[in-house]
């Protein structure tokens, strides 16, 4: 990574979310270092890493109706058919879902895959265990939105993780969004579900790192079959 492009990804304006947070972060380090002063320091260094944690950089997005956008910053850690959660009201059937896993290193600014018109947001409370684990998808508290799109109907959720305690969502039913325009976070480590309609197929591997409002997940009335990597 170059020089250019890790300062882009550090040196960036902080979302409104984050602001309490932080100044809570401050607060609490200068109150430790009247106790005693290396814990101030330690303090210090976790108000920085909130601030980080919060950070909203500009995304360069791809517009193309048959491209699928990933929501998060994060790994992809699953490609398969599942069932969507019962809430969406997409059925029974299996739909190819690719999974983004966010570690507390990653940006947690949520963006939209696909432009389209929010037909539903359903929020259900569960469970916090790891997001990583398959489970996690049904079993966890979550808030999934369903997008009607060129394509169809597509689900995007929102799943907390085992520290993620606050799922933020400040869209709305029958809002028109694009392509990577933001919707959403999730507070501290948590994934994010794309469930998509028959047509799609997958642009990405599993274990690949995939940046919010950047990265193609999928692409619809492909010819090219699934995507081979290499690790180098």
């Amino acid at each position: 990574m170059s020089l250019i492009t890790t300062v882009r990804n550090t040196l960036v304006p902080i979302h409104k979310e984050g602001y309490p947070f932080i100044a809570g972060f401050f607060v609490v380090s200068l109150v430790l270092g009247l106790l005693w002063e290396p814990l101030m320091w330690l303090g210090f260094v976790l108000t920085a890493w909130c601030a980080y944690f919060f950070r909203d950089p500009v995304r360069l997005t791809p517009l193309d109706d048959d491209l699928v956008i990933s929501p998060a910053d994060g790994r992809v850690s699953s490609i398969a058919l599942v069932s969507p959660p019962e809430e969406l009201g997409l059925g029974s059937a299996p739909m190819l879902r690719i999974t983004v896993f966010m570690n507390v290193f990653n940006c947690h600014v949520n963006r939209a895959p696909m432009r389209g018109t929010i037909h539903r947001i359903a929020y259900r409370k569960g469970k916090f265990v790891n997001a990583e684990l398959d489970k996690a998808s049904h079993e966890n508290e979550r808030n999934g939105l369903v997008i009607e799109t060129e394509r169809g109907a597509i689900g995007v959720v929102q799943i907390a993780g085992l520290v993620a305690r606050r799922i933020v969502c400040w869209s709305s039913e029958n809002d028109t969004l694009q392509a990577g325009e933001r919707f959403g976070l999730i507070r501290f480590g948590s994934r994010l579900d794309v469930f998509l309609p028959d047509g799609a197929q997958p642009r990405v591997s599993l274990g690949q790192t995939a940046i919010a409002g950047e990265t193609v997940l999928a692409e619809f009335g492909s010819s090219k079959g699934p995507v081979i990597s290499r690790r180098g």
